[in-house]
């Protein structure tokens, strides 16, 4: 039976209680016809003739109707029992799959978060409330895995200068000439430089999801035409200037510090020849596309992830520790926003961030 888990409980239990209803008062219209035949036919047994008189009569009637109350009397009081007897059991059968989705709760930890309900049957209340249930337990699974990743790429990350450094120490420190020396003070000073660029971009990330603690007016055409002029090295950067201000609510150096990301990434990761457009509309829309290596479609998600790289050219090491567009998302979604990426047919990315704006009357009131 299909519908809402309010109509099936309607249908059942009417039905039943209908069905036990009407039986239970046959049976007793049935006793007591045979009670009142029984009495009658005594009674005309005792009454013959000229002989009977009112008293036997109404001694009769009398009779009737005691055993009329008894027999009605019993169907109540059977009516009731059976009717509670099959609510329970029926409630029971009904109530089933809450009992399911209540032992799949119960016994969900980090190691069994496999575990899923998968309720068949009609598409009620109960199979919605287990399938949300399910979806829940998609989205905490991959909330899981995403941080073992990351807490296992940063245990790398972090691990992997420290190995450099204790490797340069070990084997250039048995034989310390001038020249082994200079060449260990060169490599120790660049594992740390990576070591500090990798413990910044984590602060960053965390700050970033954390999001501000204050928010004030910024505008994002002044931060973004800011770090174009700082940020933009050899690769040239086009950005028409939208028509006026464009104030967003947030704090101006994690804003400061998303462009600064997108503006990097677009640079990094471009080609000879190359070129990064940037476009930023009134209603706080930042677009930035540049020309780049080919990347699949159905990997381009994954760098939003910390830690990832696609190809080679993303793991130096030296250049960069793979937070970037974690960084932008993470800033994007505590300043009540979002951030998407789309692979450009022709090589390199176009990373869109949708950002809350003011009302244009506020605009003139820019940070």
């Amino acid at each position: 039976m299909s519908g809402s888990v309010r109509t099936r409980i309607t249908l059942l239990y009417g039905g039943f209680f209908t069905v036990i209803t009407v039986a239970v008062l046959l049976v007793a219209l049935g006793l007591q016809g045979w009670v009142t035949a029984v009495a009658l036919g005594r009674g005309g047994a005792v009454c013959q003739g000229a002989e009977c008189d009112a008293p036997p009569v109404q001694d009769l009637q009398e009779g009737v109707r005691d055993s009329q109350r008894l027999v009605t009397l019993a169907a109540i009081a059977v009516i009731a029992v059976l009717g509670f007897a099959v609510c329970w059991w029926l409630t029971g059968r009904l109530l089933r799959p809450l009992h399911r989705i209540t032992a799949t709760a119960q016994r969900l930890s980090l190691s069994t978060l496999h575990e899923r309900i998968a309720l068949d049957g009609p598409d009620d209340e109960l199979r919605r409330l287990a399938d949300t249930f399910d979806a829940m337990l998609d989205r905490l699974q991959h909330a899981v895995d995403s941080q073992r990743r990351f807490v296992a790429n940063a245990s790398h990350e972090l691990r992997t200068p420290l190995a450099v450094q204790r490797t340069a120490i070990e084997v250039g420190l048995a034989d310390p000439t001038p020249e082994r020396l200079a060449m260990i003070r060169a490599e120790l000073l660049r594992n740390t430089l990576r070591s500090e660029r990798l413990i910044a971009g984590l602060l960053l990330l965390a700050k970033g999801e954390r999001g501000p603690d204050v928010r004030t007016p910024v505008d994002l055409a002044a931060v973004v035409t800011e770090v174009i002029a700082r940020d933009r090295g050899d690769v040239p950067v086009s950005f028409p200037p939208p028509p006026g201000p464009v104030v967003v609510p947030g704090d101006e150096v994690m804003l400061a510090q998303l462009v600064t990301n997108l503006v990097q990434n677009a640079v990094r990761y471009n080609v000879p020849g190359g070129i990064v457009t940037i476009t930023l509309t009134p209603a706080a829309r930042l677009t930035v596309v540049n020309t780049g290596p080919l990347i699949p479609p159905d990997r381009a998600g994954e760098l939003f992830e910390p830690f990832r790289r696609l190809d080679a050219d993303r793991t130096a090491g030296s250049a960069s520790a793979g937070l970037g567009l974690s960084i932008v998302a993470a800033i994007a979604r505590s300043h009540g926003g979002a951030a998407a990426l789309t692979p450009n047919p022709d090589g390199g990315l176009t990373v869109r961030v949708d950002l809350p704006a003011h009302p244009p009357a506020s605009s003139s009131h820019s940070a």
